[in-house]
C-alpha cells in the first residue's frame, strides 16, 4: 500500500492525504476507509472484505387497475342526470305532438329546436373526443334545426333515440379505465376527456331546464 509509509504507537499514517486513524481499534478482517473523503490510497486493507448484505428492496405498491374509478362514477352520474334535476327522458316523456313545434310567449325556442340542438351538440362533443377526423358543424347555425317544427313524428323519435345512444357512448368513454381523463386530446387545442364530459353534462342540463320551462309555459308539464 504505497500511500502508507509509517506506523507506530497504534497509528498508521496516510501521507498522501495526511490523515490518520488508530488501526489498533479496527477489526483486522475489515477495511477502514481513510478519514479524508476518498484519498488516493482509497483504503487500508487488513484482509478480505466482509460479506456485504444486499440492500433491502422496498416493494413498490401495485398500481390500481382503475385509480380514477370514483371520479368516473361521479361523472357518469352527472351525465345521466337526476341528481339536482329531472332526467332528460322525464322532460321529453309525454311531450304533446301538437306542441313540439310551438313557441311559448317570451321563450326563444320550440321543443323540437331544443331537442335537436342538444342532440347535435352532444354528438359533436362525442365525436370530437374519439375521432381525430371529425369536423364540427358551422357555429351557430349548424347546431340548430332549420325549422321550429319537426319534419315528422319519426324525426322527433329518431332525434331522441340518437340522443340516448350518443349519451351512452359518451358514458362508455368516461368509464373506460384505459382512457386518460386528464390527457390533452391530441387533435384538440388543450381539451381533455374530463373537460368535454363536464361540458356535455353542463350543456345538457342547461337545455333540459329550458324544455321544462317551455312545457310549463305551454301548459304541458305534469305539476304533480
Amino acid at each position: 500500500m504505497p500511500a502508507e509509509t509509517r506506523e507506530g504507537n497504534g497509528w498508521r499514517i496516510c501521507q498522501r492525504r495526511n490523515c490518520a486513524y488508530n488501526y489498533s481499534k479496527v477489526n483486522a478482517r475489515r477495511r477502514r476507509i481513510c478519514d479524508e473523503v476518498f484519498c488516493s490510497a482509497n483504503s487500508f486493507d487488513f484482509g478480505e472484505d466482509p460479506v456485504k448484505k444486499s440492500p433491502t428492496k422496498k416493494k413498490t405498491p401495485a398500481k390500481a387497475a382503475n385509480p380514477d374509478k370514483a371520479l368516473r362514477e361521479h361523472v357518469e352520474y352527472l351525465l345521466k342526470g337526476g341528481g339536482a334535476h329531472v332526467h332528460f327522458e322525464d322532460a321529453l316523456s309525454g311531450f304533446p305532438k301538437s306542441k313540439r313545434g310551438v313557441f311559448a310567449k317570451g321563450l326563444p325556442h320550440t321543443g323540437w329546436q331544443l331537442l335537436e340542438h342538444t342532440r347535435i351538440a352532444q354528438w359533436d362533443i362525442l365525436e370530437f373526443c374519439r375521432n381525430p377526423k371529425h369536423v364540427s358543424p358551422d357555429f351557430p347555425g349548424g347546431y340548430w334545426p332549420k325549422t321550429p317544427l319537426p319534419p315528422s313524428d319519426d324525426a322527433w323519435e329518431k332525434s331522441w333515440k340518437s340522443f340516448q345512444s350518443d349519451l351512452k357512448q359518451m358514458i362508455a368513454v368516461v368509464k373506460n379505465p384505459k382512457m386518460d381523463l386528464y390527457a390533452k386530446i391530441p387533435h384538440g387545442d388543450g381539451q381533455t376527456i374530463l373537460r368535454e364530459a363536464l361540458l356535455l353534462a353542463d350543456h345538457n342540463a342547461y337545455h333540459l331546464g329550458q324544455i321544462v320551462d317551455l312545457r310549463r309555459a305551454l301548459g304541458a308539464w305534469p305539476e304533480e
